[in-house]
């Protein structure tokens, strides 16, 4: 089992930047494929992000790509999302979760592949 804790949200302007970080404490960090999501009230949960075990490969949900990176330090057992040019639809409380289903790209979106979630941090972008 892991226990993630995510921090780093905020209140930022529209076009500013955020970096979230994930903790990770419980089984061996690097055999988990790590993934971000977010919900914005009202709405459903959204992916955003994937990161596979060794941290060589990444995938994004199209509205982040060239300006949220997502990132791992498997000896600090930590999972980042770096997030620039932030739009007020970014809006939204932001999760990390851990998966061992596998790296598919079929399953990475897929909220219900990851066995592990963290309580989330909200992301805010005014206008």
């Amino acid at each position: 089992q892991v226990q993630l804790v995510e921090s780093g949200g905020g209140l930022v302007q529209a076009g500013g930047s955020l970096r979230l970080s994930c903790a990770a404490s419980g089984r061996t960090f690097s055999s988990y494929v790590m993934g971000w999501f977010r919900q914005a009230p009202g709405k459903e949960r959204e992916f955003v992000a994937a990161i596979n075990r060794s941290g060589v490969m990444t995938y994004y949900v199209d509205s982040v790509k060239g300006r949220f990176t997502i990132s791992r330090d498997n000896a600090k057992n930590t999972v980042y999302l770096q997030m620039n040019s932030l739009k007020p639809e970014d809006t939204a409380v932001y999760y990390c979760a851990a998966q061992t289903t596998g790296w598919a790209l079929s399953n990475l979106s897929r909220g219900r592949e990851y066995h592990y979630w963290g309580q989330g941090t909200q992301v805010t972008v005014s206008s």
